[in-house]
């Protein structure tokens, strides 16, 4: 089915994938609500909306922030009278370090924004989403939820969290009215390290420039491989031939596949 004339709420609308993802959902004919807690990206996203606009509300706001993702609900959904569906893309990376190197304060920022920030999502909006005719929730989960990476320990552990937490919702939900997607992507052309403050990224933000660095996916291509995901209710949507070689490779060699990633990753970052 094509997904059209419904609302979606997606979280780190502002940048990269997710302003892509609510582009693409705006040109299929849907309503969008983005959460961001960049104002300036969520007005640059409105911009391109052009329009399109008129179905486009941007919020400002922090996901993290458990009471104020519960007390958003009614606003929310009273914007376009109802939401049909959710994706939990927002997320941030940590520092290329060991976790003997890395410090608390880290380890809950990543965590809060990537895992507990997705799961407020769920919990706040679930509850209406049952009451849709039909409903879904799409969790970007990451390459590194299931294959371990040297010196993104946390961030693997928060991705893997989303995994297993989208994978159980699937299982709970089926048989219902909500479809529920756990996303994988390979590496994609973002300023996800900018956006993690981690400073200026290697790659360049596909969504300013003509060229996309060879071996890197565009977030635009990457938003359409996820919404036709949603559209044909796919459980995983492995996005990108390295996520979908990974995931094969380590599936069958677990071992093997950890070590050549292990190394590469240690060569790179002098881990």
């Amino acid at each position: 089915m094509n997904i059209s004339n419904k609302t979606f709420i997606v979280t780190g609308g502002g940048n990269g994938l997710g302003r892509e993802l609510v582009l693409n959902l705006l040109k299929r004919g849907n309503n969008v609500i983005a959460f961001d807690i960049n104002e300036f990206a969520l007005q640059e996203t409105n911009k391109l909306a052009g329009d399109l606009k008129s179905r486009f509300s941007p919020v400002t706001v922090d996901i993290t922030n458990k009471d104020l993702i519960d007390d958003l609900v009614d606003k929310t959904i009273a914007t376009f009278g109802q939401i049909d569906g959710i994706i939990n893309n927002a997320g941030v990376i940590q520092p290329f370090t060991t976790l003997e190197n890395t410090d608390y304060a880290t380890i809950k920022k990543v965590f809060d924004i990537n895992f507990f920030g997705t799961l407020y999502m769920i919990k706040a909006f679930l509850p209406h989403l049952l009451t849709r005719p039909e409903a879904w929730i799409v969790d970007v989960s990451s390459m590194g939820g299931f294959l371990p990476v040297p010196g993104q320990a946390i961030y693997g552990a928060s991705k893997a969290a989303v995994k297993i937490l989208t994978e159980s919702l699937a299982s709970e939900l089926d048989g219902t009215n909500v479809h529920v997607t756990t996303v994988f992507p390979g590496a994609i052309a973002t300023d996800i390290k900018a956006n993690s403050g981690l400073g200026k990224d290697a790659g360049v933000n596909a969504s300013d420039c003509d060229e996309i660095p060879k071996g890197l996916l565009s977030p635009a291509t990457a938003a359409d491989i996820i919404i036709k995901a949603t559209e044909h209710k796919k459980v995983r949507s492995y996005v990108g031939n390295d996520a979908k070689l990974m995931f094969r490779w380590y599936r069958a060699f677990p071992n093997w596949a950890s070590k050549i990633i292990g190394k590469k990753v240690k060569e790179n970052h002098k881990l």
